[in-house]
């Protein structure tokens, strides 16, 4: 298995920097195998998520769209995969932003009887409750 870094998804996904881009798509498309997959931690793609948004101006559906890809490749291995798809739906649905769903997700899985939050919206997601 292979660590993926932040840096990587996103050149590999924006196609971004003429140097770069190619050498994460290279690694991503042909060095990445069943036997020896890539590997997506939960840190590696909230971060993700957060530069698509913030930096790089990607809509909800376009971030929804990444995170699907991610999870249907054969070749990825996403850390907490169900946890990230309960995200990903909350986002597609606008019932919160992917981060807060995915704390509220990883949190319910490993037994927390609530997730405290001043974020109103967030607190609408099952797991939440506000302070």
């Amino acid at each position: 298995m292979i660590g993926l870094d932040t840096n990587v998804l996103i050149r590999h996904i924006t196609q971004d920097d003429p140097i770069q881009s190619p050498r994460a798509s290279a690694l991503i498309e042909n060095r990445l195998t069943r036997d020896t997959p890539g590997f997506i931690s939960v840190v590696t793609l909230a971060e993700t998520v957060w530069v698509l948004g913030s930096v790089y101006k990607y809509a909800d559906a376009e971030i929804v769209a990444v995170i699907e890809r991610l999870l249907q490749t054969r070749t990825l291995i996403v850390q907490n995969e169900v946890e990230v798809f309960l995200a990903m739906s909350a986002l597609r649905h606008d019932r919160a932003d992917f981060t807060d769903a995915l704390i509220g997700a990883l949190g319910t899985r490993l037994g927390c009887s609530t997730t405290v939050t001043f974020d109103r919206k967030a607190a609408r997601l099952p797991g939440f409750s506000l302070v």
